[in-house]
């Protein structure tokens, strides 16, 4: 029994290329950590990252060459804590019925295809609430659809990555949209004439264009933040609080029903950053904690914050900023009762999914399956244009 799934593979990648066109920003605009390795729900996959350099800035001639400052490569793990999988059962009778019509082979292809299709869609928006809740700093207005009439807040987004040390390297950069932010930017009108696009490529074909070395995607992932329901919010610390600092302590607030969430914008009286929440706070007083870089301005005690208003996120941020773990889940010694395993990989999205079948009493099953998770590495390297 050891064919089953090869003799339909050529079915199952057709039903993978289906996939791979469907409409997904943040899978291929993150970093995607792939493999036919096996992995148990709560396994860790382990990634380098080095320290900032110290610059010297002095130097003494010698016949002896100086000593190199040490450097640091801690290394940071993503686990895996998510399980996505489809089931389709077929009997006997099933498949002698649909020979009769569309056809065993259309229809399971199709419902492959849409199982593959269901679990790329959960990683997406799983990957875009992860991602939008670990942004450094924020620009536009909560509740307003960005691109009505011009682009200019692609340049603003662009420059807190800049000013948070983000490289702009070719193709590492992306704006990861609302297909509502997605329409206005299709109906700008230069972006439509082709001697001041550039390219005929949104005209004809209906591509989203590179703009200002950002790479436009859309996406199908996107939520709203519904703010926290907390008013009234003081800083409560006698130095005030400097540039760089992430924990604030406030007071005096008023909760409501959830306090300060993850994900909110708050603004602090006199400084026009738009800052993201890390750590709530569901109490009158205590503290709440910022993305990195945290505080772009000085604040003094007793000044007041202020949570912004519900909002869509668009998220702009660097490929590395972000990684995609996914494998097939862990079997015991010798397997389980499945027939057959083959492992596709998406060609779009580079997502690997594992199709097992299983043979019962008069029946069959595939099942389209993997273990995920996802990990935002860099604060300073994501940031929202609200919408």
């Amino acid at each position: 029994m050891a064919n089953v799934l090869t003799d339909l593979a050529a079915d199952i990648y057709k039903a993978a290329n289906i996939v791979g066109r469907e409409r997904v920003g943040m899978i291929p605009s993150s970093t995607i950590n792939a493999g036919g390795e096996r992995a148990a729900k709560g396994d860790s996959v382990k990634s380098a990252f080095t320290a900032p350099s110290t610059v010297d800035t002095t130097y003494a001639p010698s016949m002896t060459i100086p000593e190199g400052t040490d450097q640091t490569v801690t290394g940071k793990t993503l686990t895996l804590n998510q399980f996505a999988s489809v089931k389709i059962p077929w009997t006997g009778e099933d498949v002698k019925h649909v020979k009769n019509g569309a056809g065993f082979e259309t229809i399971y292809g199709d419902q492959i295809a849409e199982a593959m299709r269901a679990i790329t869609n959960a990683i997406e928006a799983y990957v875009f609430g992860i991602a939008y809740k670990s942004a450094s700093r924020a620009i536009g207005t909560a509740g307003t659809t960005p691109f009505a009439s011009n682009i200019d807040t692609i340049a603003e987004v662009r420059q807190i990555l800049i000013d948070n040390g983000c490289p702009d390297s070719p193709g590492a950069l992306s704006l990861v949209m609302s297909t509502s932010a997605g329409t206005n930017l299709r109906n700008i009108a230069n972006l439509q004439k082709v001697n001041e696009a550039g390219s005929d490529s949104l005209l004809r074909q209906g591509v989203l264009a590179d703009l200002q070395g950002i790479m436009m995607r859309e996406t199908a992932g996107v939520a709203l933040h519904t703010k926290g329901t907390g008013t009234l919010y003081d800083i409560n610390n006698g130095a005030g609080y400097a540039v760089g600092d992430t924990d604030l302590v406030l007071d005096g607030g008023t909760v409501g029903g959830t306090g300060i969430i993850a994900g909110d914008v708050v603004t602090f009286a006199g400084d026009t950053n738009k800052y993201i929440v890390k750590t709530g706070l569901a109490a009158v007083s205590g503290t709440i904690v910022l993305n990195s870089p945290g505080m772009q301005a000085t604040v003094a005690d007793t000044v007041e914050m202020t949570i912004g208003g519900d909002f869509t996120p668009n998220i702009a941020f660097h490929r590395n900023a972000i990684e995609i773990a996914v494998r097939p889940p862990a079997m015991p010694n010798g397997g389980d009762s499945a027939v057959d395993t083959l492992l596709v990989q998406d060609p779009w999205s580079g997502l690997s999914f594992e199709i097992a079948a299983y043979k019962g009493y008069m029946k069959s099953m595939f099942d389209i399956r993997c273990v995920y998770d996802a990990k935002a590495w860099k604060d300073e390297h994501i940031a929202l244009l609200l919408g």
